[in-house]
């Protein structure tokens, strides 16, 4: 429900769960019970000041560049910083298959 409908995205599986992808470029995906997105630094250290988030990934190898959105967020909060990820990610030049 939170991956946007938006040109570019796709969906795959990753980490035996599903990831969201923009022209070939992770910007959120599932890790457990987690939700991950994928930031600027300015926008990680801004969601890291948020009750619940945490790091995304792999129990001491978390990915360096995503945050986990805080597991009670629901809606608009969760919808907003997937658009960041989007944004973010989607300036990124396409990656080559």
């Amino acid at each position: 429900d939170l991956v946007p409908d938006s040109p570019g995205v796709v969906t795959k599986p990753m980490f035996g769960n599903l990831a969201a992808f923009v022209n070939g470029n992770m910007f959120m995906g599932l890790f457990g019970d987690r939700i991950g997105v994928r930031l600027s630094p300015e926008d990680r250290a801004e969601l890291r000041k948020v009750d619940g988030s945490d790091d995304f990934g792999p129990e001491g190898r978390p990915m360096k560049e995503y945050v986990s959105l805080p597991p009670d967020w629901r809606g608009e909060q969760a919808h907003s910083w997937v658009g960041i990820a989007l944004g973010h990610v989607s300036r990124f030049p396409a990656k080559e298959k």
